[in-house]
């Protein structure tokens, strides 16, 4: 019995077992090992119910979307849209139009910054970023900067890694146009207080780019409750495929924006004159969309509301709170993003050995734990390293798995003895 059937009488206890039989590449072995697989915040890995999801359509239902009269266009039309409407629901977003298909959350940030940005910003306008924030959330900010003289300052954080809130408000006392914040740091697991934040925005009369892709698999993003103006994320992430994401935008707002990209699909009326464009969200979708990973997107949707949200969090703060315990013991480790406010990701350091060579040992133990800069150059900075060791837990890991983590790290201490 999968997991998704298993909960469908909602009376089953969360069971790892269960899960993890649902996912096909955690029972194979790596160099000779028991995968164990600790890298979900760079991408989780993928349960048979979306690969499934994505194989049915190619097999029975695939066509293009929107544009064909046939029964395949048509079929192929309703599961793309069911989609879109799962996503709705998901991150209770008020209409469906409020919903864009982009390929991950760093193009949805940067339609952001091409359409609204070039629209809304001027010269001397100023936009706020966090110290936490991964590229996503920086680069495209930098590069309408530098066209448009705009001014991107930093929120600090303290040493926990939190957001300094003081600092923030003093930030804010002058005017500022678009505060651009995450929901959860991707390098240390820290969550942000969003919703207060937005809310002081909001005071201050700036917009919020909220970027989600870390919090969407570890707990509810209810976009309404945040009154976020934009929120991204990526399939990827919460258990469903690459290559598809989604910009959530309020509705007056994604109105207001002119096209980023132009082609098929967006489109009303053309002629050799002029172009008129469609509604919203369709004007943001040209071309060919990511029709299969859409409705891969919806599976993975389906999947972890079945085995539920809150179930998750609990589980993963199970495994969280186990791996700080059992960290804290090695000698010469240090973790970073001591917050009481995190969820899923330790970071830390062993003394004298370099990440990458942490990385590379205990690889050859079975463990796969991210190393680097974890697209968070500026963060590294505030702590003045270079790169950390990220293991992030999903929910599909187990205490063994924690266990498996502490005894290939002590094999890195052995070896460098």
């Amino acid at each position: 019995m999968t997991m998704t059937a298993a909960l469908a009488t909602n009376d089953v206890a969360f069971d790892t077992s269960l899960v993890r039989a649902d996912f096909p590449i955690l029972s194979r072995q790596v160099r000779g090992r028991p995968l164990v697989y600790l890298d979900s915040a760079a991408s989780a890995q993928k349960p048979r119910q979306v690969i499934d999801a994505e194989r049915r359509l190619y097999e029975e239902e695939y066509a293009n979307v929107h544009r064909g009269v046939h029964w395949l266009s048509q079929s192929a039309t309703e599961r793309f849209e069911e989609a879109r409407d799962a996503v709705r629901r998901f991150i209770n977003a008020a209409e469906e139009r409020e919903v864009v298909f982009v390929r991950g959350g760093t193009e949805g940030i940067n339609l952001v910054a091409q359409s609204w940005g070039r629209t809304n910003l001027e010269e001397g306008d100023r936009i706020l970023i966090s110290t936490l924030e991964h590229h996503a959330n920086i680069v495209p900010w930098h590069l309408l900067a530098a066209e448009r003289g705009l001014v991107v300052e930093a929120i600090p954080i303290f040493d926990d890694g939190q957001i300094d809130m003081d600092a923030y408000r003093r930030l804010l006392d002058r005017p500022v146009k678009l505060v651009a914040l995450t929901q959860m740091s991707n390098a240390l697991g820290v969550i942000t207080p969003a919703a207060e934040m937005i809310r002081m925005a909001h005071d201050a009369g700036a917009r919020v780019m909220l970027d989600s892709c870390q919090a969407i698999s570890h707990g509810a993003v209810d976009v309404q409750a945040l009154d976020c103006d934009f929120m991204v994320f990526s399939g990827h992430k919460i258990y469903g495929p690459t290559g598809i994401g989604v910009l959530y935008g309020k509705a007056e707002l994604l109105e207001s924006m002119p096209p980023w990209q132009g082609g098929g699909e967006m489109i009303a009326r053309v002629t050799l004159e002029r172009s008129t464009f469609k509604g919203i969200p369709h004007r943001f979708e040209a071309g060919t969309p990511a029709i299969a990973q859409a409705v891969g997107l919806k599976a993975a949707i389906d999947y972890v509301t079945a085995l539920g949200m809150e179930r998750i969090a609990e589980h993963e703060a199970m495994l969280h709170a186990l791996a700080v315990e059992r960290l804290s013991t090695i000698e010469g480790l240090t973790m970073f993003g001591s917050h009481p406010a995190r969820a899923a990701i330790v970071s830390f350091n062993l003394d004298g050995i370099h990440p990458h060579d942490v990385g590379t040992i205990v690889d050859h133990e079975g463990v796969a734990v991210r190393v680097g800069h974890h697209c968070a150059q500026p963060l590294m900075d505030r702590f003045d390293v270079a790169a950390t060791v990220r293991a992030s837990f999903a929910l599909y890991n187990t205490a063994d798995e924690v266990d498996a983590l502490v005894a290939s790290l002590e094999e890195v201490r052995r070896l460098f003895s």
